[in-house]
């Protein structure tokens, strides 16, 4: 009989036993180790008679292992799913629902330049994904106004009718991972119009490219339609309600800080004032949920240790200069699935230089 470098030439029931306990799971660890008894070189027959079974019974003991060990290995690699994974949509994803899908890309028409960070932007007539339509303009642009604030219900419907969206479609938002959150801008307004079904692609036009994908360069026109908003008036605060909670007339609602740790803190203002609304519940630098080098958001589990904290079942209201940084804060508390999540579209802009209201450094 061959030696098993887990077990001693003489292996009896009880040896293998005490190998199992050694493998977290009795029962899957006595599994695992008959697989690696037969995997050694020892007698199939003998295994199970071992293991109490017969020939047909020990085929499907290993089978059984087999599908164990990939689901644990899966859950090793992968962690925990997001509570709404639709959300977020991969190339596969897009390919598949050619033609049902409207593709929006989220860019500006022409190459660009980061005003934040100097990085160079491809724009969507330089290389879009085929069939993907364009607003003509980058989505946090041209669906905002010259404050950073969201168009009026009307002028946005007009431009997304005009583009020719409808809002019973699904509707998969992409952009350049170098802003995502620009990227979040549009999805978010989209949620905030009532879209029936909006989806992210996750790492955006790279991680098309990276799925080996090719792009195309002749612009896609759809027919204009009257577009119809169903406003969903939560998924957005707006400063009176803000400010209750800032002035602790209203508790429960969650505020959450997507700025830098030196806005957060007041060493570095963009407004009048500096520092964060009182009762913030709790500061997450936006930069720190995503890969900066891929783009993509990152995992249900480094989520989570991120916004743990927080109760999905209360209202949460995330915050930045513009409202832009929190735009992708938003879209990943709805991955979280808490349960009543808005962007603050004011934000500190507004909020930091309102002088009535009250600030803590």
């Amino acid at each position: 009989m061959k030696t098993s470098n887990l077990t001693h030439s003489r292996v009896t029931r009880e040896n293998l036993l005490a190998f199992a306990k050694s493998v977290p799971g009795a029962l899957i660890g006595l599994k695992v180790a008959a697989l690696l008894l037969l995997l050694e070189g020892q007698r199939p027959g003998w295994i199970a008679q071992v293991l109490g079974l017969t020939r047909m019974g020990l085929n499907r003991w290993i089978r059984a292992v087999l599908v164990c060990i990939l689901f644990f290995v899966s859950a090793t690699v992968y962690g925990a799913d997001y509570k709404n994974p639709q959300l977020l949509a991969s190339p596969a994803d897009i390919e598949k629902n050619k033609g049902k899908w409207i593709v929006l890309d989220c860019r500006d028409p022409k190459t660009t330049k980061n005003k934040y960070t100097g990085q160079v932007v491809k724009g969507y007539n330089d290389g879009h994904i085929p069939g993907a339509i364009n607003l003509g303009g980058d989505c946090s642009e041209i669906l905002r106004d010259d404050k950073s604030r969201v168009k009026k219900t009307e002028d946005v419907e007009k431009i997304l009718g005009d583009a020719g969206l409808s809002s019973d479609k699904t509707v998969a938002v992409y952009g350049d991972t170098k802003v995502i959150i620009n990227n979040a801008v549009g999805y978010w307004i989209l949620e905030y119009m009532g879209q029936k079904d909006v989806r992210f692609l996750n790492g955006g036009v790279d991680a098309w490219e990276a799925a080996g994908k090719k792009l195309e360069t002749t612009p896609t026109k759809l027919k204009a339609t009257k577009y119809t908003a169903h406003v969903v008036k939560n998924r957005i605060a707006t400063t009176e309600e803000v400010a209750k909670i800032a002035k602790g007339t209203v508790k429960g609602p969650q505020l959450v800080d997507s700025r830098s740790i030196e806005e957060f803190n007041g060493s570095v203002a963009y407004a009048k004032r500096g520092g964060h609304i009182p009762h913030v519940a709790l500061h997450v630098d936006s930069v720190e949920s995503y890969d900066k080098t891929t783009g993509k958001i990152k995992s249900m589990d480094e989520l989570e240790k991120l916004y743990g904290k927080l109760d999905k079942n209360k209202r949460v209201i995330a915050y930045c200069q513009t409202g832009t940084r929190c735009a992708l804060t938003y879209l990943e508390f709805r991955l979280l699935g808490f349960k009543d999540p808005a962007n603050y579209d004011d934000s500190w802009i507004i909020y930091g230089n309102d002088e009535s209201l009250p600030v803590e450094k």
